[in-house]
């Protein structure tokens, strides 16, 4: 596997973690009738699946990433929530939220360039 792939895929790890933190959010909403069916349904144990196959392939991963730039690509993970609870919760995404994934993307150019 070439460096790059290693990038692609700590990059894929945290979109699966975000995706999995989506999951989450989606079950906390929902209205169960015990607590045990609050922590033990599929979106919960979905979710925690996803958490642990994203662990994974961070570890794996960085076998080849360096530690320096492994936060900067987690960072990924702000601007993947937007846009998933965008899409999966149908949440509104407001100025605030658009002008803190600029900043994110332009903190992650200026550490990849400098």
């Amino acid at each position: 596997m070439s460096n790059w792939m290693y990038f692609a895929l700590y990059l894929v790890s945290v979109l699966v973690a975000s995706l999995s933190q989506v999951i989450l959010k989606k079950s906390a909403l929902m209205k169960y009738e015990t607590r045990i069916k609050e922590y033990l349904n599929p979106y919960v144990i979905g979710a925690y699946g996803f958490f642990f196959i994203s662990a994974f392939m961070t570890t794996l991963a960085y076998k080849v990433v360096p530690l320096t730039i492994g936060p900067v690509l987690e960072s990924t993970g702000y601007i993947y929530i937007g846009v998933l609870s965008l899409l999966i919760l149908k949440e509104k995404l407001s100025r605030r939220k658009i002008l803190g994934n600029i900043l994110i993307i332009a903190g992650i150019f200026i550490y990849a360039f400098i």
